[in-house]
């Protein structure tokens, strides 16, 4: 069995989205397929791929053939997998003040007056042994 690597048509009219996947090439655009290997969002705002480069490598390796679209793909994510690391180290982000405000101390009771907190626990525990 021959395997290609290549992009699955997923999505609606107008809203097309695309798998990578591990295909048998005998096997149908949409058809089934062996594993998936990723997603690709050409209308996405941001991120608009992701792959599993392990499991693209695997394959690879195995023998699998890549269609040209798909050989992009993992092109790129390779670039960008070098890249990252470099982009992260050149602008660090500065730290951020911390304000701490003071909290009440005091407890509202049910009858609306306000009592200082050790005042409502020492009245809270007399009538527990009380009872």
């Amino acid at each position: 069995m021959a395997v290609k690597i290549r992009m699955k048509r997923t999505g609606g009219k107008n809203d097309v989205c695309y798998r990578l996947v591990a295909a048998d090439e005998r096997s149908p655009r949409d058809g089934r397929n062996l594993e998936i290997l990723g997603w690709y969002d050409p209308a996405a705002k941001g991120e608009t791929f992701a792959l599993k480069m392990d499991r693209v490598d695997y394959w690879l390796s195995v023998g699998a053939k890549i269609s040209d679209t798909a050989a992009s793909l993992v092109k790129k994510a390779r670039q960008g997998a070098v890249a990252a690391p470099a982009v992260a180290e050149v602008a660090p982000e500065k730290p951020v003040p911390v304000v701490v405000e003071e909290v009440a101390t005091e407890v509202s009771t049910p009858a609306g007056e306000a009592v200082a907190a050790d005042a409502a626990t020492e009245e809270v525990e007399t009538e527990k042994t009380d009872a």
